[in-house]
């Protein structure tokens, strides 16, 4: 618990709240924000607003209980490329992106934090160098930025469709033809943790599936993602009846009980943001997916 009381002389009249806090407190200004709003720095007993113009005698007290701080982990992960402005790294399975509320390490940004120098999020402290995110289990490459002209760049890009993403998965049953799937989607009525493709309160969402390999009941597929909602592949595959192998939420129980879905993102190509360079990044293909093929090609 952090408290403490500040009394304000004539040098400091007239100087905004937010401001003062902001030399005299280690949080940020949007944290200083938010405590003001939330009652917890009052100045002369009230909650005022942040702008408030300080006058001499003013008494300001501060309490609040304290944020645990990010701090940097040795977190195993790929660096598939690296420059002064950006990275593009591969996240493994079972790795949460960002810290959620009250979970501030194990996180990929903490890795972020241990591997890179510099990194940059200018909207959310939490995340820094965090421009997208992949599911926890989804495995594959993401962007990293590492300075603030990269990071708003490369948000516009995405949100443009300027950056192609390219995803492998093996699914249940036989595909032969190559398929789009131009279906919205939005929360599932029924379940309000899940998506699903309805009419209602969602968003146009379209997917391009193309067969890679055939074998056994199973088929592995290139996928390319031309919007970005919230487990938009797995939804479609779901609505189409072929549904991600190992998805618990939108697929179904395989006798192999593989529980990991097998989705991997493992291609990026877009133009470099400040050097204007057309990269193509390449994942390596991951293992559980050749562990899973090799299942079946000892069985016959």
């Amino acid at each position: 618990m952090y408290k403490n009381t500040f009394l304000v002389s004539t040098l400091d009249v007239d100087s905004r709240l937010d401001k003062f806090l902001d030399q005299k407190l280690e949080i940020n200004r949007s944290q200083i924000k938010k405590h003001i709003e939330s009652g917890n720095i009052l100045l002369n007993g009230k909650i005022v607003k942040a702008g408030y113009s300080l006058r001499e005698g003013d008494t300001i007290t501060v309490s609040f209980e304290d944020e645990e701080k990010l701090l940097p982990e040795n977190i195993d992960f790929d660096i598939i490329y690296e420059d002064e402005y950006l990275a593009v790294i591969s996240k493994p399975q079972d790795l949460v992106v960002h810290p959620g509320a009250g979970n501030k390490s194990g996180t990929l940004v903490n890795g972020l934090l241990y591997k890179f120098k510099n990194l940059s999020n200018p909207i959310d402290e939490d995340r820094p160098g965090i421009v997208h995110r992949l599911d926890k289990d989804t495995s594959g490459l993401m962007i990293i930025a590492k300075n603030d002209e990269a990071y708003y760049k490369l948000v516009d890009m995405f949100k443009n469709r300027e950056i192609e993403k390219h995803y492998l998965a093996i699914v249940h049953g036989n595909i032969y033809e190559d398929f789009d799937v131009d279906a919205p989607i939005g929360r599932d009525p029924n379940n309000r943790i899940k998506m699903k493709v309805v009419e209602e309160n969602s968003k146009h969402a379209s997917t391009s599936f193309h067969v890679v390999k055939n074998f056994d009941k199973f088929t592995l597929l290139d996928v390319t993602l031309h919007t970005g909602r919230t487990h938009q592949i797995r939804v479609h595959l779901s609505y189409v009846n072929h549904p991600v192998v190992g998805d618990e939420t939108y697929g179904i129980k395989n006798k192999y009980k593989i529980n990991k879905q097998l989705l991997h993102a493992y291609k990026l190509k877009f133009i470099h943001p400040l050097t204007g360079e057309e990269l193509e990044i390449v994942d390596e293909f991951p293992k559980r997916f050749n562990d899973f093929m090799a299942i079946f090609s000892k069985e016959k």
